[in-house]
């Protein structure tokens, strides 16, 4: 069931262009033909994109693991002065939709708008990576921090020798999971970037979308280009 519409996309990306619409169902490609990847590898723009995606996702996923990790460390500590409120903080907005023209209204005020720093600083923190970090550090012995406080040393040792390597799994976890949504979104950079050369992937897929017609042969290799390293990861 997942794997099928993925292949059902291949298939028809390398079968003869008058087949790319067709609505039955196949198994293998109908009329060989890879014209439209000859298409696409040719394609400058759809390259810049990706190149601008991949830029856009790795310090995109860099900096929020660091945020993350960093506002999870204090939270998971006892005596904390203001704790819970600084987590209800956290939760309350989770509950709310609907952040899009706000964090638009900033980005330009920002003087952020048509940069790619628009899209990455409004996604650099989410509510999920910070619980998804607390809940892992909360399970971690203090006794731990105590014996690493007796040896002399400081919160930051603490925490960079310790606890953060101690979350290697939630960082692994919470990695592939920003790659994935910062790779598929298209809202954010639809809303805030307006220059072709800056596009992201998703946008110059959207972009064979012609007034006179669509290229659905284009599309689907495209398709598939931008599903690979989502695959890899």
């Amino acid at each position: 069931v997942t794997v099928y519409p993925m292949y059902y996309v291949l298939i028809r990306s390398v079968s003869a262009p008058e087949h790319a619409l067709a609505g039955d169902m196949l198994l293998f490609p109908k009329g060989f033909d890879l014209n439209s990847y000859r298409v696409i590898l040719s394609d400058t723009t759809l390259w810049r994109a990706y190149g601008n995606t991949l830029l856009y996702v790795v310090v995109t996923t860099l900096l929020m693991l660091l945020f993350c990790t960093l506002c999870a460390y204090p939270l998971c500590m006892p005596g904390l002065l203001g704790k819970k409120a600084v987590v209800t903080y956290l939760l309350v907005p989770m509950y709310f939709s609907g952040g899009l023209i706000p964090t638009f209204l900033v980005m330009n005020r920002l003087g952020l708008y048509n940069n790619i720093w628009g899209v990455i600083l409004p996604v650099v923190t989410t509510t999920t990576g910070i619980f998804m970090y607390r809940q892992h550090y909360m399970s971690i012995p203090l006794s731990f921090v105590e014996a690493a406080r007796i040896d002399g040393a400081n919160e930051l040792q603490i925490f960079t020798r310790i606890m953060f390597p101690l979350g290697s799994s939630v960082t692994v976890t919470l990695s592939i999971f920003s790659f994935m949504w910062r790779w598929n979104d298209y809202i954010l950079p639809l809303l805030v970037l307006s220059d072709q050369k800056k596009y992201t992937i998703q946008i110059a897929i959207k972009n064979f979308i012609g007034n006179l017609g669509v290229d659905w042969s284009s599309i689907l290799a495209a398709s598939v280009l931008s599903i690979l390293p989502v695959i890899v990861i």
